[in-house]
């Protein structure tokens, strides 16, 4: 029995990565899932205050990374808060209007579509800005994805 509910944790580690380009699944509630699913199952003698501290600022680290790399990357190409907010919504909409590739061209066209409709940008600079929430996205899943592997990896070390 012991192998299936690892199996389980595992999947939860997993689904949690597949959240990294789909932000509709929520990456920290599946590795925090893990984690409960572990100690119901086998034990919580291992998760001290100090690991649940660790990883609580892990989740913290999470969530600034996300709002920091759509920010820093729409913002260094010259865009404002409207591009921000249509590349967040771009992101959210984009795998559900163009599947596979919506995860990439939803923050591009939100950030463009923010930018022309909100601060009446040139083509150019709009499409520049969208560039910018690409790359602040993809920023952010390469970050995102060192700290879940550093949260995955600590829960490893302490049980």
């Amino acid at each position: 029995m012991d192998h299936f509910y690892w199996s389980l944790i595992i999947i939860l580690f997993i689904v949690s990565f597949i959240g990294l380009v789909y932000p509709i699944l929520p990456s920290v509630l599946f590795l925090i899932g893990g984690f409960l699913l572990y100690g119901f199952v086998f034990t919580f003698d291992e998760f001290n205050w100090l690991f649940w501290v660790i990883q609580g600022l892990f989740v913290v680290l999470l969530f600034g990374a996300d709002y920091l790399a759509n920010m820093i990357g729409v913002k260094k190409f010259g865009g404002s808060k409207a591009g921000i907010w249509g590349s967040t919504i771009g992101i959210i909409l984009g795998p559900f209007v163009i599947p596979v590739f919506g995860i990439l061209i939803g923050p591009f066209l939100g950030a463009i579509i923010a930018e022309f409709a909100v601060n009446k940008k040139e083509w150019k600079e709009a499409v520049k800005i969208g560039f910018g929430s690409v790359i602040g996205f993809i920023s952010s899943v390469i970050t995102k994805g060192i700290i879940q592997i550093i949260m995955i990896v600590y829960f490893f070390i302490v049980i």
